[in-house]
C-alpha cells in the first residue's frame, strides 16, 4: 500500500528515501514542510519558503523497466505534472531534461535518482519541488514562478500532493501496456521544449 509520510522538516527528502528505501513500498511518498538543502540539477539547490510549497520525493520500484528505458520515468513524472496543473487551469510545458515551465518562468523543478540492478531499473526516487504559495524570491533565482501567482489562489500543500500523488499514480499505471507506454512518448514529445541537438525521442 503506498502512503505519504509528512516530516516538519529534512535537508533532503531523495536522501532520507534513498538511507530508508527498503522501508517504503511501491508508490510511497515522502514530503516535508522544510527542506533544509533540497537538490537540484548538477550542483544547484532548490529554494522553497517552509510551509508555502511541495518539497517531495516519490519512490517508485518498476516491475520490469530496463535501464535503457529509463526516460519513461521523467515521461511519467512530468506529464503528471502537466496534468495536475492543467487540473488547476494551468498551462505548461517541459524544459529538458526536468524542468515545468509556464510560459517564460519555472513553476517545478524535478530530481531523478535511479538504482539498477545490472540492466534493470530496481528503484526509481524521484524528487519534485512544486512552487505553491511563494511569493518572495531571492534576487539570484532568474525565472520563477508559483502557482498562487498565476492563480492568485492559496493552496493547503498536504491536500495538494495527495491530488498530485493521484495524477502519479495514473500515470506510472501506464507503463504496464504498450498502449500506455505508445501515450507517454506521444505527449511528452509533444509537450518538451529546448531538446539538445541530435536528441532522438
Amino acid at each position: 500500500m503506498s502512503q505519504i509520510t509528512w516530516h516538519k522538516s529534512l535537508k533532503s527528502t531523495n536522501t532520507e528515501l534513498r538511507e530508508h528505501i527498503s522501508e517504503y513500498d511501491n508508490l510511497s511518498v515522502v514530503a516535508t514542510v522544510e527542506q533544509r538543502a533540497g537538490r537540484g540539477q548538477g550542483d544547484h539547490s532548490w529554494y522553497a519558503s517552509p510551509g508555502k510549497n511541495l518539497t517531495f520525493s516519490i519512490v517508485f520500484k518498476p516491475e520490469r523497466l530496463n535501464a535503457a528505458d529509463a526516460l519513461y520515468l521523467s515521461r511519467i513524472t512530468t506529464l503528471s505534472l502537466l496534468s495536475y496543473l492543467k487540473n488547476k487551469g494551468v498551462e505548461a510545458r517541459i524544459k529538458w531534461p526536468n524542468d515545468i515551465w509556464v510560459g517564460e518562468k519555472k513553476i517545478c523543478g524535478i530530481l531523478i535518482e535511479n538504482i539498477l540492478n545490472a540492466q534493470w531499473v530496481e528503484s526509481s526516487i524521484i524528487g519534485i519541488g512544486l512552487n505553491l504559495n511563494e511569493e518572495n524570491w531571492p534576487e539570484e533565482l532568474p525565472n520563477p514562478v508559483s502557482l498562487h501567482e498565476l492563480t492568485g489562489k492559496l493552496y493547503d500543500i498536504k491536500a495538494e500532493l495527495a491530488e498530485f500523488h493521484k495524477e502519479f499514480c495514473r500515470h506510472a499505471q501506464m507503463l504496464d501496456s504498450e498502449d500506455g507506454k505508445n501515450y507517454l512518448c506521444k505527449e511528452f514529445k509533444a509537450n518538451v521544449f529546448r531538446l539538445p541537438e541530435g536528441l532522438e525521442l
